[in-house]
């Protein structure tokens, strides 16, 4: 149905959970340090799972909340193209409006990105990092770090439900890997 989910506070449903649980045995191989999460229950749910794989306690952020799309919350892509046409083409052509009368991505990054930075001035040389967060907050938080003018922030594609990205500092932020899909194996043992 694709419905705009946004801040709507759900649970994480089985497909969900099991997205997490497949996701966590891939990230605790990187040997996280330290981990923050959005304050919603679906990305509590998703960083308890890896925490405690990890040994580690996430911190509990709001400001890696989704972003607030406003009127456009809980409705299907169809009943937002008929009711806001001009501002769902606009969302289309890649245009960051204020959706539902909600926030930018440009304010999202604003909120979202101080946490990111503080948390990488705590860390440690080579310390592996782990923010859980949501699409839209990624996908700004992303843009951000990697200094892109935020008209092109939506050329990120949207990170799907259980999947992350990898940023690594050799000199200065870069985008190593995105969307990046836990690995399935085919063949018990290998």
């Amino acid at each position: 149905m694709r419905r705009f989910q946004g801040r709507t506070d759900l649970p994480l449903d089985e497909v969900g959970v099991a997205q997490a649980e497949s996701a966590a045995k891939q990230l605790e191989r990187l040997e996280p340090s330290t981990m923050v999460t959005s304050d919603s229950l679906r990305a509590n749910q998703t960083a308890q799972l890896l925490a405690s794989r990890a040994g580690l306690v996430p911190v509990a952020d709001p400001r890696l909340r989704e972003a607030d799309i406003g009127d456009w919350e809980g409705l299907t892509r169809t009943e937002v193209e008929e009711r806001f046409p001009e501002d769902y083409l606009a969302w289309r052509h890649g245009i960051d409006i204020r959706r539902g009368g909600g926030e930018t991505l440009v304010e999202v990054a604003a909120r979202a990105g101080p946490v990111v930075d503080d948390i990488l001035a705590r860390a440690l040389a080579g310390q592996t990092v782990i923010v859980v967060t949501h699409a839209g907050t990624a996908r700004a938080a992303i843009g951000r770090m990697l200094g892109l003018d935020s008209s092109s922030w939506t050329s990120l594609g949207s990170l799907a439900h259980g999947r992350w990205a990898v940023l690594e500092v050799p000199f200065g932020w870069r985008l190593h890997e995105h969307n990046v899909r836990p690995r399935r194996r085919c063949t018990p043992g290998f």
